[in-house]
């Protein structure tokens, strides 16, 4: 079988799946803190004997949609003059409770509840770096570029600003919750810096996404046209030529 069968099947699986992505990256464009995520490929075979076959090497030489991957480049800082408005610069995440567990994430739209704690829009706890909640008293709320919580010239708590080893993948649950890879512990940053009264916005420019969306497509369509006119000459072959030998 031809193997430019081949490269269109894996070519159009590749890109409707970055397709997919990229509707997703848009999608959250204006999401706080967002992480746009990123396409990698892989081979479409894997394993030591992936090649022993002449038909293992043709499929082989074209790449498949491995996953994504979370982008974590930095999104611009937004002024909102709230002061418990926090935005990370430089790599780490906010440690929140949520209902479903320990997550992680760079939007920083906090307030103080009715307990006194520093939460979520969402009303989950975010944690200090010991990682236990942080209880805000009433008064006039300052925050260090370390993360220290000052209110009224006294110091209440640290907020942590945790990151992971080089390499290792977050998961995404939601728009801008992630969790943390299994059987890794993340370690307080001491390269973050938070901006008090400020947002992170997230790191999917609209114009460069709605371009990488319409180039997807346009290559998705591509490789189905490509498709179907291998799948046109192998029937025109199986009815035509092939009664002949």
């Amino acid at each position: 079988m031809d193997s430019g069968f081949y490269a269109a099947m894996t070519g159009l699986e590749a890109r409707t799946q970055a397709l997919d992505t990229a509707a997703a990256n848009l999608a959250n464009a204006q999401t706080p803190g967002y992480r746009a995520e990123r396409e990698y490929f892989r081979s479409v075979l894997l394993g030591p004997d992936a090649l022993d076959s002449q038909l293992g090497e043709t499929v082989n030489n074209y790449g498949l949609l491995g996953g994504d991957r979370l982008s974590l480049t930095q999104g611009a800082l937004q002024q909102t003059g709230n002061p418990l408005d926090l935005a990370i610069e430089e790599q780490g995440f906010f440690e929140i409770q949520t209902a479903n567990g320990l997550r992680f994430t760079r939007d920083g739209a906090f307030h103080r509840a009715r307990n006194g704690q520093l939460v979520t829009g969402a009303g989950e706890p975010v944690f200090s770096t010991t990682g236990q909640p942080i209880g805000v008293p009433p008064g006039q709320v300052s925050v260090g570029t370390d993360g220290t919580i000052s209110v009224d010239g006294g110091t209440v708590g640290a907020i942590g600003v945790f990151t992971f080893p080089a390499g290792a993948q977050l998961t995404p649950e939601g728009a801008n919750r992630y969790i943390g890879p299994r059987g890794v512990a993340p370690v307080v940053s001491t390269d973050a810096a938070i901006h008090q009264g400020a947002i992170e916005s997230a790191n999917e420019d609209v114009i460069q996404g709605s371009l990488d969306l319409v180039m997807m497509q346009r290559q998705a369509e591509m490789m189905l046209r490509a498709l179907t006119l291998f799948h046109t000459e192998f029937n025109k072959f199986a009815t035509e030529d092939l009664p002949k030998v």
